[in-house]
């Protein structure tokens, strides 16, 4: 699923990389739990999965692509498609009513509206059964999500990320603002959901206590040849 090789990231203007990877993979189905401290460079390593950032030298693939040989307009194409997206501050339109906020991918993506369809009978249907898997009544769908609690929200986030059956979903750190109980609740979904549709998953947290709910994990430190050199 997806395939990092010599992968050097710098930031315009820096005198050094931030991240230095040598190789990593993570096959298709399967879920990652990456965790290291704040500025460790968990948010640009995502960006560069997802393909909204490309690489300073090596590459960076998902399902065999190289998200370097494709335009932008072809990036974006290809991540609509392929890649669901949980944010930390949940990015939700907030003059959309929920339901829209969750039929956003399916606008922007062919391929994911006729997943949704095909497994709903329509993208609606499918975004109306993820919304009440997540817990939300249909009283709500109609609703502003600027209206809508945190917690709330961030379900709101994961039904997105999760319609059309995304092959690869990412989650950066979209726990931090929840108390325990919703966490838990919050994790044991996604889990599932990922796990029912086969859909790999990458979850960045500090919150090293959520490990052991992955089928593996990595410390972005220990991996990461830049961390170690500034740290020398």
């Amino acid at each position: 699923m997806i395939e990092l090789n010599a992968l050097r990231y710098r930031w315009p203007g820096a005198s050094h990389d931030c991240l230095d990877i040598d190789a990593l993979r993570v096959a298709a189905g399967r879920t990652l739990f990456l965790h290291g401290p704040s500025g460790g460079g968990k948010s640009t390593l995502l960006g560069l999965l997802a393909g909204v950032l490309l690489p300073s030298a090596g590459t960076v693939s998902l399902l065999g692509t190289n998200w370097a040989t494709l335009s932008g307009a072809r990036r974006d194409a290809f991540r609509a498609d392929h890649v669901g997206y949980i944010f930390q501050q949940f990015n939700l339109l907030p003059y959309l009513s929920v339901l829209d906020n969750v039929l956003l991918p399916c606008r922007f993506s062919g391929l994911r509206r006729q997943r949704a369809a095909a497994a709903a009978g329509s993208p609606q249907a499918a975004a109306g059964a993820l919304l009440q898997r997540v817990g939300l009544s249909e009283a709500l769908w109609t609703r502003r999500a600027a209206t809508l609690s945190v917690g709330q929200q961030q379900r709101v986030a994961a039904a997105r990320a999760l319609i059309g059956q995304p092959e690869l979903v990412i989650a950066d750190e979209p726990t931090s603002a929840l108390d325990s109980a919703l966490r838990d609740s919050f994790m044991a979904l996604l889990l599932q959901q990922c796990r029912d549709v086969g859909s790999t998953l990458v979850f960045v947290s500090h919150d090293e206590r959520l490990a052991a709910l992955f089928d593996h994990s990595l410390s972005l430190p220990q991996i990461n040849r830049a961390t170690q050199a500034a740290a020398a």
